[in-house]
């Protein structure tokens, strides 16, 4: 899951609110009001405004988001014993997200396709469009530059019972060689049952195109940095999975899970019960897999329900998408963090909601395909609480 270096370098230091990495330790006690505050986060070598804006609800809970790529920065829930800890990997300050030798989408907003694109090539519209091959030999996560890569726009979202920020950006016709004028938008709000929602939308103007959006979260239920996450309990509310051949490229077949036992999460199990079984001696094997989501396409339903024993935290995720990528952490390779925290191999998971890699060029799966008069919509929730 590597990228080529962003083209952007830091011009300035980043200036980074207290939440970017602290509160473990802190016990939550919400003083029962919402909060959305922002702050200054840095610039690009441009000289744009990097902002952070830090979305608190009643009960204590913490999310810090930035523009520079949409980068959800750290989410702070509860253990058992109500004790604050960040779970999602990131980095301390504005030059660790635009570094990509340690930046693996830590957070970012994906576009404008996420996941694989195979030879990084699709015909739309009678025209064969070429996209950058940098997963080489194929396309990944919208390209060179992604849009986890550009500086969104943003406002903020106040409605009753959430807090939130909307993210909005305009790809322009031709940027990484993807058709069409987009624009597009993603709200991410907190709100007070402790839900973190993800709200995309999307117009093109000018010409068809293919988009496939969503959020690059790496999760350890445990607090960052606290170690592998092969503990944690998985649940996947998924019969079946895209079968895939040596490069991630899916094959076209679906797969029943009841088939494949290492595959199998529709009953809660430990990510590393068949770990390293699915490893299958590859340096950089286990999962990386995209399942597809019991239910209608189009319907909020239940995707997946993590736990982690040693803290008590759980995690569900709730989608109207297609399919939902899991992700072991294997490209992780002990780059430094939060507070100089290593993050190795395994030491967080992905759980991607989204339609199936290489949709463009499989005619079979659900279309990714964007008409100009349509509107793309994409709506997924994380639920965060506590084990009792």
């Amino acid at each position: 899951m590597t990228r080529t270096n962003s083209l952007i370098s830091i011009l300035a230091a980043s200036m980074v609110a207290a939440v970017s990495g602290c509160g473990d330790g802190n016990s939550t006690k919400g003083n029962g009001k919402m909060s959305i505050t922002v702050s200054q986060y840095g610039k690009t070598a441009d000289g744009t405004a990097v902002e952070q804006y830090t979305l608190t609800n009643k009960n204590g809970l913490i999310v810090t988001l930035i523009t520079y790529g949409g980068h959800i920065t750290s989410v702070q829930t509860p253990d058992r014993d109500g004790k604050l800890a960040n779970i999602t990997q990131g980095f301390d300050d504005l030059a660790g997200y635009m570094d990509w030798t340690r930046n693996q989408h830590f957070g970012g907003t994906i576009g404008r396709f996420g996941n694989r694109i195979a030879k990084g090539k699709f015909t739309l519209d009678g025209e064969t469009y070429q996209l950058a091959t940098n997963n080489d030999p194929h396309h990944l996560h919208g390209g060179d530059v992604g849009f986890d890569q550009v500086v969104w726009k943003a406002e903020k979202v106040e409605e009753e019972g959430s807090v939130g920020v909307k993210f909005t950006y305009v790809s322009v016709d031709g940027e990484e060689n993807y058709p069409g004028t987009l624009t597009c938008s993603v709200i991410y709000s907190l709100n007070n049952d402790d839900e973190l929602k993800m709200d995309y939308t999307a117009t093109v103007e000018g010409k068809s195109t293919v988009l496939n959006l969503t959020n690059h979260a790496y999760w350890n239920l445990a607090g960052e940095g606290s170690g592998k996450i092969l503990d944690h309990e998985l649940l996947l509310n998924c019969d079946q999975y895209l079968a895939v051949d040596a490069d991630l490229i899916p094959t076209g077949k679906l797969v029943d899970v009841k088939d494949d036992a290492l595959m199998d999460f529709t009953t809660a199990k430990k990510i590393g019960k068949d770990f390293t079984a699915v490893k299958k001696g590859e340096e950089h094997g286990g999962y990386d897999h995209c399942y597809v989501v019991n239910g209608k396409a189009g319907e909020l339903r239940l995707a997946a329900r993590v736990s982690d024993p040693s803290s008590g935290r759980v995690m569900e995720i709730h989608t109207d998408q297609p399919g939902i990528q899991f992700y072991s952490g294997n490209f992780l390779h002990g780059q430094k963090g939060i507070g100089g925290k290593a993050y190795p191999a395994q030491g967080a998971f992905c759980l991607e909601t989204q339609h199936y890699p290489d949709s463009p060029n499989q005619p079979s799966f659900p279309t990714t395909t964007l008409k100009p008069g349509e509107t793309y919509r994409h709506t997924t929730v994380h639920k965060f609480s506590v084990a009792k």
